[in-house]
C-alpha cells in the first residue's frame, strides 16, 4: 500500500542512519521498526493493571498540612532535594 507519512525531523534523522548503516532501503527500515513498535505495544499492554492502594497516614504532625505536600517536604528535606 502507498501512502504519505509525516515523519518528525528527529524521527527521520534516526531512520535515515539506520538505513545507511544496515545498508537497508528507508522504505523496508520504516516497515520493519513500525512492525516492531506494534508487536511491543500488544505485549505490553497484556500485563497486569496496576492499582494503588490507598493508605491512611494518620494526623500530621502539630503546625503541619498534608493540603501543602511540596512545602512539607520542604521543610523536612530542603529545597535543594528536588
Amino acid at each position: 500500500m502507498r501512502t504519505t507519512l509525516t515523519l518528525e525531523d528527529d524521527v527521520a534523522a534516526r531512520l535515515r542512519a539506520e538505513s545507511r548503516r544496515t545498508g537497508q532501503p528507508f522504505k523496508r527500515i520504516v516497515n520493519e521498526y513500525l512492525r516492531a513498535g506494534l508487536a511491543q505495544r500488544r505485549s505490553v499492554g497484556a500485563g497486569p493493571v496496576f492499582r494503588v492502594e490507598p493508605r491512611h497516614l494518620g494526623a500530621p504532625l502539630p503546625g503541619r498540612s498534608y493540603d501543602r505536600v511540596s512545602a512539607l517536604l520542604d521543610e523536612i528535606e530542603g529545597a535543594e532535594h528536588r
